[in-house]
């Protein structure tokens, strides 16, 4: 219920908000790569794939796109009562320092191997589209600046997701962590029963590619990488605000070397 509430009610109570605030001329609503009707293809979902969801968390997530969609065509649209450019965005699995949020992989994995526990596996065989969340949100901020400067061409659905060969089956991850790590980081295989979860999802970026020319930078080794990084940093002290923006330096600079007219 609270997935629900916080979901749905949750999108349509920041909606109205935007829709009753005369300021607000573009909202940007974030939403997950879960929001589709997983079939387990193994090519990616386009934007315009439809909607579904065998768990609240799913499902509700594709409840919000379609809330944005209803809130996009009847408010905020051509016939709107304001022009406010309303798009969605769905990206893969974040991965980077400091994510604390419990049953997610990668902290799990990385605490586990900082306690020198062996971490427990659910499911292995699974394949996410992961990728470093500084590679999102880069995604994100250009199609903010789209909607503000351009809002009625960019008021959509969108994807930013890693480059095909990123997407990589648990076991992949939780191995390249160990060697990563070092010291006796290992996992093992949960073998208890565990609800229902989609064994392959992936994403099909092409829009982002060509629309916005936007496109990971770091492949799958080094958004890991970043991520150990910042643990191993976290627990020898270090002042993790500096680090935390070094990073974000050097994913800029990265970004200015490779796009270096700003294209």
């Amino acid at each position: 219920v609270a997935t629900y509430s916080t979901n749905v009610m949750g999108t349509i109570n920041v909606l109205e908000a935007a829709r009753h605030t005369p300021g607000v001329g573009a909202v940007l609503n974030v939403t997950t790569d879960k929001c589709y009707d997983n079939r387990e293809w193994v090519w990616g979902y386009r934007e315009d794939e439809p909607m579904g969801g065998r768990d609240p968390y799913s499902s509700s997530k594709a409840c919000a796109e379609l809330v944005s969609a209803a809130y996009r065509a009847s408010y905020f649209g051509a016939h709107g009562h304001r022009p406010v450019a309303l798009a969605t965005a769905r990206a893969g699995n974040v991965i980077g320092g400091g994510d604390w949020a419990a049953d997610r992989l990668v902290p799990d994995i990385l605490a586990a191997f900082a306690s020198g526990r062996a971490v427990s596996i659910r499911n292995p065989a699974a394949t996410r589209p992961w990728q470093h969340v500084l590679e999102p949100l880069g995604g994100y901020l250009q199609l903010a600046e789209r909607l503000v400067l351009d809002g009625a061409s960019h008021a959509e659905a969108w994807n930013f997701g890693p480059r095909d060969d990123d997407v990589q089956p648990v076991a992949w991850i939780a191995d390249t962590l160990a060697r990563m790590w070092g010291a006796d980081a290992r996992w093992t295989q949960d073998p208890a029963s565990h609800p229902h979860e989609a064994a392959s999802l992936k994403l099909d970026i092409s829009k982002a590619r060509k629309r916005l020319r936007w496109h990971p930078a770091l492949d799958l080794a080094k958004a890991l990488e970043l991520a150990v990084d910042w643990v191993r940093a976290m627990h020898r002290g270090a002042d993790m605000h500096h680090h935390t923006l070094a990073q974000i330096q050097d994913y800029q600079n990265l970004l200015a070397d490779r796009n270096p007219h700003g294209k």
